[in-house]
């Protein structure tokens, strides 16, 4: 891997610019073709966290250090690149291949048709981004989108990537997210780097009502319900459905929503990771954490002065935190007050699988030869399926007031901030290698005016 610890120029019409040292080197090159040719090893041995952004300042310590030079916010292709790293759509998954216990049924788990860069649980696909940077605050929805390209007729690059994704960002706002810089919003050590003017900053949600419900199908598929262990008592009228499932041997609520709970948080951390190999291969500081307050992200914050993303929540004497559980009309769980009742987000969770554009609907294009064939094969949940799912679900809705019971009912944890990188601080304060040639190279390839 080879690294340069010199910094270069920057030049954006319009914008302040910081200046390297004179003569420092320039790269005049095509930046996307050398973004598709970059090493995948030379990203993965090259990550790091890299917080120091243009414009920032440490006032203490062994690194106090403050930048010369003003920010500069990544343009609308650095954007968008990040972006169809951390979210993109890379055509048509191939779902579950097999389970004896179907044939000669495919198997029917999935919940959207289209694989993303990142992978979901048995194609679940319950999280969806948002992001905000200097221009305001967005919602980037990809899990419902279809494959926005097809590998079996295209090449996938990142030009077509970019292209194909441009026009799912919807903007919520024109101001970048409140954060405020100091603890309890964000954690201590991250008050003078987090959400910093230029930086763009990721924000993955999962929708863990949604998962559970994906896994009671799942469950429910292989012979499996689910018992109240918190109450220590089975689920009344769950009898009735022995011809389905094994109602003598369920199993313990708690562990079934850790379990979903634990499938999306892997959904979310590896789209940041995604992210996280783009920065390297672009040449953009910044790195993956989870060191802001999911509360304050969400909209439960408690201060009126920080409304985050202003998702709707509710608070119970039963709860220990207060439970967010959408964004009406943007990002909306799978249950109530966003659905009538666990009935209707049962039927509304069906009409993703079988309807127009989902997984096992014949009409839905396909990665198959006989891709109607494959995608019809599956088997509808049946009203007496759905009748199980709905029962188990209403009763932990209330049982414990909110769906699921005992995990939150959507979900944050990791984000990913992108940034330039002042590589005069790393030249001061780090031995070489502390960045990549990227890095060094960033402003060269992805800021050069023709008149340079």
């Amino acid at each position: 891997m080879s690294t340069t610890q010199q910094p270069t120029s920057t030049s954006l019409p319009g914008i302040p610019t910081a200046r390297a040292p004179e003569g420092a080197a320039r790269t005049q090159s095509d930046p996307l073709a050398d973004l598709a040719a970059f090493p995948f090893v030379e990203a993965l041995f090259g990550r790091r966290s890299r917080r120091f952004a243009l414009g920032d300042e440490i006032p203490d310590g062994p690194l106090a250090y403050r930048s010369r030079h003003a920010p500069v916010p990544l343009t609308e292709l650095e954007r968008m690149l990040v972006l169809s790293a951390m979210g993109g759509t890379t055509g048509w998954h191939y779902s579950i291949t097999r389970n004896a216990r179907y044939a000669p049924h495919a198997a029917n788990y999935a919940g959207a048709a289209a694989g993303r860069t990142f992978p979901s649980a048995a194609g679940f696909h319950t999280a969806e981004l948002f992001f905000t940077d200097d221009s305001g605050v967005y919602f980037f929805p990809t899990r419902d989108a279809g494959a926005l390209v097809d590998p079996s007729v295209e090449d996938v690059t990142p030009e077509l990537m970019v292209e194909r994704h441009r026009g799912r960002a919807r903007q919520l706002s024109d101001r970048r997210l409140h954060l405020p810089p100091e603890e309890p919003y964000l954690e201590g050590h991250n008050t003078w780097c987090v959400n910093v003017p230029g930086s763009l900053l990721v924000i993955p949600v999962a929708d863990i009502a949604q998962h559970m419900l994906a896994i009671l199908c799942f469950l429910a598929q292989n012979g499996y319900c689910i018992y109240d262990d918190v109450n220590r008592r089975t689920i009344p009228g769950i009898e009735r459905f022995h011809g389905l499932v094994d109602v003598d041997e369920p199993l313990p609520l708690t562990f079934v929503e850790q379990y979903g709970l634990t499938e999306a948080t892997a959904e979310l951390v590896t789209s940041c990771y995604a992210g996280a190999l783009m920065l390297q291969a672009m040449g953009l500081g910044g790195w993956m954490f989870d060191g802001i307050d999911r509360f304050t992200v969400l909209g439960a914050s408690g201060n009126p002065d920080v409304p985050g993303l202003g998702f709707r929540y509710d608070q119970d004497e039963r709860w220990s935190t207060p439970n967010p559980t959408g964004l009406a009309g943007v990002f909306e769980a799978f249950c109530p007050p966003h659905h009538a009742d666990m009935a209707a987000a049962v039927e509304a969770f069906a009409a993703r699988k079988f309807g127009p554009g989902g997984p096992f609907n014949a009409a839905t294009p396909g990665p198959w030869t006989d891709s109607p064939g494959v995608r019809g094969s599956a088997q509808v949940h049946s009203d007496e399926f759905k009748a199980l799912i709905s029962l188990q679900a209403q009763y932990v809705l209330d049982t414990f007031g909110k769906f699921p019971g005992t995990v939150p009912t959507l979900f944050v944890l990791n984000y990913v901030q992108a940034h330039h990188l002042d590589l005069e601080f790393y030249g001061r304060f780090f031995t070489p290698g502390a960045y990549l040639d990227s890095h060094a190279e960033h402003m060269g390839r992805w800021h050069a005016t023709k008149e340079e």
